[in-house]
């Protein structure tokens, strides 16, 4: 089935609500019931998550960090364990002359914690 956002109407991709129990703020953890939820793709829609069948929307002021693609994301995470932002990733392949990702992981440490496991390195 596609789920479309409620607020845009626009494309939404399917998440874990593991995902979203670790970016809703605090008070609200208790409200992600256990079913998927959908995440709005369009960048200036206010809305982050969705929940259809439970009748829950979380907007950006009610999430932890700022999603990357959304409009104003200050800073743009790219890896969001280890809080590496898209400014990281840069300065690491202009400053630090990162040839490839395994040298990017290295410099940041983007994507190396017990919840990612990457084969590359």
């Amino acid at each position: 089935m596609l789920y479309l956002c409620p607020l845009c109407k626009g494309e939404t991709l399917e998440v874990k609500s593991k995902t979203v129990k670790c970016f809703v703020i605090d008070p609200l953890v208790d409200t992600v019931g256990d079913s998927n939820y959908h995440i709005c793709l369009n960048k200036d829609c206010e809305v982050i998550y969705f929940n259809s069948e439970e009748d829950l929307i979380f907007e950006k002021e009610q999430v932890r960090l700022p999603i990357w693609f959304k409009k104003d994301a200050d800073p743009k995470y790219i890896c969001y364990c280890n809080k590496v932002t898209e400014e990281q990733i840069t300065d690491a392949l202009q400053k630090d002359d990162a040839k490839n990702i395994k040298d990017i992981i290295r410099i940041t440490g983007a994507m190396i914690t017990d919840n990612v496991r990457l084969k590359i390195l």
